[in-house]
């Protein structure tokens, strides 16, 4: 089945490509070195709730009481915060205690049993439907689609987001995270660490308000790791970002923390 919905996506996304005259290919960039820049090709996001995200269209973050139910027993205890850009957040506990599962409520990809998390930019609460174009979401839990490459993985996931300029998105945020060159790459031929960047490019993708980066180092090399905190001190900048991790490489930088601890209280840390 996931064979064959791959095979419809990839032809799909051709078929829109063609009618653009474009492949869904970016040219290959040179292979030596890590092209980002700060500020460089990020795309201006596309509605009123994703314009850029400066002044006082700054990104916040507001939980109340959010918990989250599998099974019988909770995966996240109560918490509430609220936080808000320009800044990084983190989010660290044991294993189990709810971590991943509070981003992907963040997110908008798990709802929670109860309690509420709001999105605002500029002080206008974000609808549901539209979350998704506000945040960028990387996971190691993230999977691609083998039967395509990197570019048209990304291209897929640029049109489901209605960007207009998806060429121009996916192969900017390729040179972000040094992928450049592996655009024409199935994501199988990749390095564990190498599929980590590429799910770093999908969360930069639209230039989302807020990024969401669960354990963005895992598997990472020193190169890889000094790429992530580039990129997390770039977004900082104008936008918010939230880290969800107990390695204190990845979140020391956070001005503002909460740990998660299991059946106890979600409070700062």
């Amino acid at each position: 089945m996931r064979r064959r919905r791959a095979h419809a996506c990839r032809r799909d996304a051709a078929a829109r490509h063609s009618r653009r005259g474009a492949r869904p290919h970016p040219a290959r960039a040179p292979a030596s070195g890590l092209r980002a820049q700060p500020g460089a090709g990020i795309p201006r996001l596309v509605s009123v709730a994703l314009r850029s995200v400066a002044g006082a269209e700054r990104p916040s973050i507001t939980a109340q009481g959010v918990w989250h139910r599998y099974g019988p027993g909770r995966g996240l205890e109560p918490v509430s915060f609220a936080w808000c850009g320009p800044s990084v957040a983190a989010v660290t506990g044991a294993n189990g205690s709810g971590k991943s599962t509070l981003l992907k409520v963040l997110a908008g990809l798990v709802a929670p049993s109860g309690g509420t998390a709001t999105l605002s930019i500029g002080g206008s609460v974000v609808p549901n439907r539209a979350r998704r174009r506000c945040v960028g979401y990387a996971s190691p839990d993230l999977m691609f689609y083998d039967e395509l490459s990197c570019a048209e993985n990304l291209a897929f996931a640029g049109e489901a987001l209605g960007l207009r300029d998806v060429r121009r998105a996916f192969t900017a945020a390729l040179d972000q995270v040094g992928l450049g060159r592996v655009a024409e790459d199935r994501p199988g031929a990749l390095s564990s660490g190498m599929l980590q960047r590429l799910r770093l490019a999908l969360a930069l993708l639209h230039g989302p308000a807020v990024l969401l980066l669960d354990e963005p180092t895992s598997h990472m090399d020193d190169e890889g790791r000094d790429l992530v905190a580039r990129v997390v001190e770039r977004h900082r900048r104008a936008g918010l970002v939230v880290i969800a991790s107990n390695d204190e490489r990845e979140w020391r930088i956070a001005e503002q923390r909460i740990e998660l601890r299991g059946r106890g209280l979600g409070g700062a840390a």
